[in-house]
């Protein structure tokens, strides 16, 4: 799991792979719990990318996609939305949210 700026997030989400970005701050609690599900979890699904996005460091892009709580998690194809969720879960749910992405 790779953290990455505004710079860097066009080209990241334009992948043909589902794109999965974290959209986080290193000071809040939920996100923290959160992290470590994420980065378990990119290291099973070899076919997803998967990035972070620390909201504090990228307000604009935050407000671009309408980041009002964190942790948000956005799941992207080939630059759009599709899907996501907010708030930290356990990892089975955010295993099968990423699995039902993948084959949308």
């Amino acid at each position: 799991m790779r953290k990455i700026n505004e710079k860097e997030f066009m080209n990241a989400i334009q992948s043909d792979k589902l794109v999965v970005v974290d959209f986080y701050a290193d000071w809040c609690m939920p996100c923290r719990y959160l992290s470590p599900v994420l980065e378990k979890l990119s290291k099973q699904f070899k076919d997803v990318e998967f990035y972070k996005i620390n909201v504090d460091e990228n307000q604009e892009l935050a407000f671009e996609y309408g980041i009002s709580s964190i942790p948000t998690v956005l799941f992207f194809k080939k630059g759009r939305v599709v899907g996501g969720f907010v708030g930290s879960m356990p990892e089975k749910m955010v295993r099968d949210e990423i699995e039902k992405a993948i084959n949308l």
